[in-house]
This record gives C-alpha cells, structure tokens and sequence, in this order.
C-alpha cells in the first residue's frame, strides 16, 4: 500500500495551449516538430523514449519502453531481439502502439499501426554505427530468456569483449530493427483543469484527416 495519499498528488498543465491553426497538416511533420522541442527543453533526459506496446498469444497487452532510432513518412523504427518477448508478440500479432510522454511539455504523442522488419542491410548499418560494448551486449544476451546471475552475464561480456578486441562484431542473425507504419496519431497538450487539447490523426484513402477530441 503506498504511504502517501495519492489523491493528492496533483498539479496544473498549463506549459501551452493546441489548436488546429498551429498544427502541421501532416502527423509526421507535427511530431517532428514536438521532437525538436523535446530536444531544446532542459530536464528531459531521453527525448526518443517511448513505450510500446503488443499483444501476446493470451490477447494480453505488455508493455515496455524503447528508443526510437529513426522515423520517417514510411513509419517509426526502434531495434531490439527478435526472439524478444516483443520480438515473437510481433511475429505473432504484427500490429503495436507507442506513447511519447514529456512531462516537461505537458505533451504527449499515442501512436498506432501495424509493423514489419526492416531489412538485413538497414539493420546490419545501425547496428555497426553502435558502440562497439553496446554491440557486444546484442550479440551475449539471449533478451527475455533467464538467466541464472550477473555474473554468468558479466562473464559473458568479458569472453566477448576479448574475444572482438581486434576485430569487429557480427550483427547477431536474432537482433534487428522494426518499423511502426502508423494509421493512427493522437497529439495531446495538457491544459488547466484538465480540459486537455487533443487532436488525432486518422489516415483514411492516403489521406491524413485532424479531428479535436473532447479531453
């Protein structure tokens, strides 16, 4: 039970105000915009931090957060394992949902669509565009399988680390990228007294349409 009284834990958004006159016409330009303002603002650590979310074999959603890598009007790329949980609730059920969230904006960004790999070459160039020890860490862990101790784990690293002192990493064949192809966006601003902005896009036809939604 916590010990302190939650009810109470409250405070005003009021960071900005949302209209349609300001928004982009296109969802991605808007979230790039956001982005950027993410990236200006002081106290927000991880701008590209999103949950996401999938389905397992059960219709159980799990969640997790991720980083975004890289997006475009093709869709949102994030890497991780593919024999991941995320990884084989994907191959299952090829459909997720992300949610940015900065606290210091009073934004938030809800994302849905389908989504597919990306391709060996795409994925093999990013992976050597990594730290050479963040490397190392996709190719010891086998992600969401268990694991007896850290030390096993820590081990496991410095046999690796020894083993590619001189040489480069190969992109484990289990460890890979995903692009999100949304059909769905939500922008919401926080607003005093929680009458929130919120405006979804909705694509219908190739087309993106806006709508304002009661908060």
């Amino acid at each position: 039970m916590p010990n302190r009284d939650l009810h109470n834990e409250r405070r005003e958004y009021d960071s900005a105000t949302l209209s349609k006159e300001n928004m982009h016409a296109s969802p991605f330009k808007q979230l790039a915009n956001w982005l950027d303002q993410a990236f200006a603002t002081n106290g927000i650590k991880d701008p590209t931090a999103m949950s996401l979310a999938t389905v397992g074999e059960n219709h159980q959603p799990h969640c997790r957060i991720v980083l975004l890598k890289e997006f475009s009007e093709q869709g949102l790329l994030f890497y991780t394992h593919y024999e991941s949980d995320k990884g084989k609730e994907l191959a299952n059920y090829p459909h997720a949902a992300c949610c940015f969230f900065w606290d210091k904006l009073d934004q938030q960004i809800r994302i849905e669509g389908s989504v597919e790999k990306i391709s060996t070459s795409l994925s093999n160039q990013y992976f050597q565009s990594r730290p050479k020890d963040s490397q190392l860490a996709a190719y010891i862990s086998k992600q969401s399988q268990s694991i007896d101790s850290r030390e096993t784990l820590e081990n496991n690293m410095q046999t690796a680390t020894e083993k590619f002192a001189h040489k480069d990493v190969p992109r484990p064949t289990d460890w890979g990228g995903y692009r999100l192809i949304p059909n769905k966006f939500e922008f919401w601003q926080g607003r005093p007294n929680r009458l929130h902005d919120r405006f979804i896009y909705e694509k219908k036809e190739n087309n993106w349409i806006m709508t304002r939604l009661a908060p």
